[in-house]
Parts: C-alpha cells; structure tokens; sequence
C-alpha cells in the first residue's frame, strides 16, 4: 500500500458513533440497499436517537432486511422513507410510521439529489485493499451513483465480499469509515409450484440461445432461470442477481460471449441470495456491478443483444396495465427495476418483455386477470409497454394489438373458473362485442 493510503485510511478510520458528528438536525441520509446497510452504523444512530439526540432526520433507504424500532414511531427524531418497502417496513408503511417514494430504481440518484437535502451517505463494504480502495460488495444501486457528490462514511466489514465493477470506492472520497463483523442476511429460493414451472416452460421455450437476460426476483423468474440451463451463450444484464444466475454462468448456459456491450461479464448492480451466492461474486472478475442509473437505465438496455426481461406482477387488465406493486390501494413494494427494463427491452434488437404471473391467487378464488385494476391500483408497466403476458395457461401477445384483441387473449390465459365472468365484463365495457 502507498504511503499516502495508508495514512489517509489511517486518519480516517473511526468507530461507528463516529457518524454522529455528520449528522444536523434536519438532515437526509441515504443508506444502502439491502446488504448495502451498514448495521453498526445504524445502531449508532438508533441509539443517538433513542437519547433524544437527533431532531427530524430522515433516513432513505430501498429494501432494508433487518427490523429496526425507528420503521416503527419508536425513535423520536428519525423517520424512515422507503423507496422500496420489504417485508420490515410494509406494516408501518400501512400504520403511517414509514414514508413511500414513488421512483423506478433508474432514477432513484437523481430524485435522491433533487429532493432530498444529501446531507449523508451511509454504506456496507468490503474492508480496503492495498491500494485504499473499498468495494461495495454485493450492491451497487444508488450508493455508487453518488459516491464522490455527497459525504460517505463506510462500515468495513471482511464478510463482504470484493467485487468488481463501478462501485469502487478510494478512501479519498470517504470521511470516516469503521470496522465491524457480522454476516450477511441470506434469501434462500423457494421450492417452485406447478403452476411456476409451467409459466416457466412457457418463456423458457421463448428465449433464444445469445439472449441477454434480465429476471426479477419471486419465485416465477426464480423456476426460469431454471429452465434455461439447456440454453447456450446466454448474456447478463440485470438489476438483481439471484442465485439462478450463478447456476447459468457455472453451468456453461451464459458466458456473456455473444452480448455487445460488457463481453463476456455479468452486469448487475445487487446481489441477493445465499453465502453460496457471495462467495461466488468474491473477487471473480466475471461478475460486475455498477451504478443502477447505468444497470437500469433504458437506453442502455436497449443497447444489449436480444434483450429478454421476465417480471412478475400482481394483476394485469384487459388494457394490459400490470399492477405489480399494490392490490388496490394496499401496497406491497414498489417499482423497482420492472418499468425501466420494460421500456428497455422493447428497442432492444431481437428483444421481448415477459410479465408473468398465476391466473389466480393461491386458493383460486380470485382471478389475476381483472376487467379493470383494483381501486387505487398503481400502474407499474402501463399498457403501451407490456409485451407478452404468460399464466400457467398461456401467453398473451399484446404488444400491438388492438384493445378487443388484447382482450380475447387475456381471457384465454386466465384461470378457467373465472373466464365466463370476464367475458360478460368484457361485454359490459364493450371490449367485446356478440
């Protein structure tokens, strides 16, 4: 390590209460999403908050994986606004503790740096190398966005792994940095369903050897990857990499050879899977992330060979809207990536969209395919951006059909105790006419 590094890591390495002293009452601070949380960090601020220290400060943040008091009202002075709710946050988003901002993930850094106060950066990474230079590991997202523009204080913790790509960080450009130890939160898959390894077979049979590849996370895309293990020098290019990702590249089915643009490498900007998953990514030189204005954004999709997309949502109706963040008004998560790759993959040459879902929910007693969105449904992917809708029962080829056609082969996809109904709503609306 250079003498300068050295020295700069030296004076700037502190303990993790340490963050207080860039903290204003007021202030915004942005934290990393997912494994991108530095807990310790947090804890510290938890804590100061708890003592009554900090006054109004807003803490932003995408997809935290651990429970904290101040998502619940129980720490005056902070507040949490969520860009994407989990699992953590989704009951005290519903109670009014929590705050939503609506955002496709492509443009979560520049809403950060507009509407936001960026009094502070927070972020997990790997420890520094011998050149001062940290890595943020699993994540890239909008932390690596902004590094450089807004001041960062970093958790080191040696259970990250050092990934490559656009989510380098040189300690010149941190004001403080810690050291903690503590393993990563794991997402082991689910076991899939019938009715997702039909869905599955559907798609899989649609994507082309030398597709590039984008696949959301739930337990549909999850069975994709799956089937495409026969498939052939596949590409990746993708907002989230799953564990599936890894079995396609070990298995030979993608080895990026085909892709224009990044060769031979696997593009993501968020890792989110077992330890299997983080020690596949540790210092592989296949795998890269980088900033999600850049993973996401749809010009740059658009750039990739046979661009393939395939992401879930929650209801779909005869205009081909997708709801896949709320049913109704009740919200569930948000955006994320599933409109930018969406738009992306429509001019994307050779390239096709995939919204897939089940014809009903789990005991089949409502239909996934509505004559119109529940009440106060959000739109996700709206009409003139749905391509092909896939159930276990088909799929629906909207992209460039008229409304009545649309129509017609919805209904033909939707579970079968609910078809009749929805021709008689069709008729009512006059989609469909005798």
């Amino acid at each position: 390590m250079s003498t300068s590094s050295a020295a700069a890591l030296e004076a700037k390495r502190t303990t993790a209460d340490a963050v207080l002293g860039w903290i204003e009452d007021g202030a915004d601070v942005i934290v990393g999403v997912g494994n991108g949380e530095p807990v310790t960090v947090l804890d510290a601020i938890e804590a100061a908050g708890t003592a009554g220290r900090l006054r109004d400060v807003r803490i932003h943040q995408m997809l935290p994986l651990r429970d904290r008091r101040y998502f619940h009202g129980e720490v005056p002075g902070l507040r949490h606004v969520s860009w994407f709710l989990s699992s953590w946050v989704r009951d005290a988003f519903h109670a009014g503790t929590v705050d939503l901002v609506p955002n496709s993930f492509s443009e979560a850094p520049h809403l950060m740096r507009t509407s936001t106060a960026c009094s502070l950066l927070l972020a997990a990474a790997s420890p520094p190398d011998e050149h001062g230079f940290f890595s943020l590991g699993t994540n890239g997202e909008y932390v690596a966005a902004l590094a450089g523009d807004l001041p960062l204080f970093l958790e080191a913790n040696p259970r990250m792994p050092r990934t490559r790509g656009g989510n380098q960080i040189h300690v010149r450009d941190v004001v403080g940095w810690c050291e903690a130890d503590y393993p990563l939160v794991e997402l082991p898959g689910s076991a899939p369903s019938a009715a997702d390894t039909a869905i599955a077979e559907l798609v899989a049979e649609r994507i082309p050897d030398e597709a590039t590849l984008q696949i959301g996370i739930g337990s549909v895309p999850e069975r994709v990857i799956q089937t495409l293990r026969g498939h052939r020098r596949l590409g990746i290019h993708t907002e989230l990499m799953p564990e599936g990702m890894m079995d396609l590249i070990e298995c030979g089915a993608a080895t990026g050879e085909a892709k224009t643009e990044h060769r031979f490498k696997a593009i993501a900007t968020n890792a989110l899977g077992t330890q299997r998953l983080y020690d596949f990514v540790d210092d592989n030189p296949g795998v890269e992330f980088h900033p999600v204005d850049y993973t996401n954004d749809p010009q740059v999709v658009a750039a990739q060979h046979r661009m393939h997309v395939v992401n879930a949502t929650l209801e779909v109706d005869f205009l081909g809207q997708c709801a896949s963040e709320s049913l109704g008004s009740q919200y569930w998560s948000s955006s994320g990536g599933q409109p930018d790759f969406a738009r992306g993959a429509l001019f994307s040459e050779g390239g096709q969209s995939f919204i897939v879902l089940h014809s009903s929910n789990h005991d089949a007693s409502a239909s996934r395919i509505v004559s119109r969105l529940h009440p106060g449904a959000a739109v996700t992917t709206f009409k003139n951006t749905v391509d092909k809708v896939v159930t276990e029962y088909g799929v629906a080829e909207l992209r460039g059909q008229p409304i009545r056609e649309r129509t017609r082969r919805l209904i033909a996809i939707a579970h079968p105790a609910f078809r009749e109904d929805l021709e008689r709503d069709a008729r009512e609306l006059g989609y469909l006419v005798d």
